[in-house]
């Protein structure tokens, strides 16, 4: 594991609940389109994109069985 790189540790939701921006464990803060371009340049540990139904690009969390590191488990800041 490349300890260099970042994660993320808080997220932001808009009023629907969905992800919005990011906190990394660096203190930086990504709007969803940063973050969207850090995950695919390999900069951030912990997630992957796919591709949603409707076309766009998603952030995910790796799966590795462990719902308490997922997106939607992240505290708000």
């Amino acid at each position: 594991m490349n300890s260099a790189r970042e994660r993320f540790i808080a997220a932001q939701r808009n009023g629907d609940g969905d992800l919005v921006s990011f906190q990394t464990s660096s203190g930086r803060v990504l709007d969803y389109q940063q973050a969207l371009q850090e995950v695919q340049a390999g900069a951030i540990a912990g997630v992957n994109v796919f591709k949603g139904r409707d076309g766009e690009m998603y952030i995910r969390g790796d799966a590795d069985g462990d719902a308490t590191n997922n997106l939607d488990q992240l505290p708000q800041f």
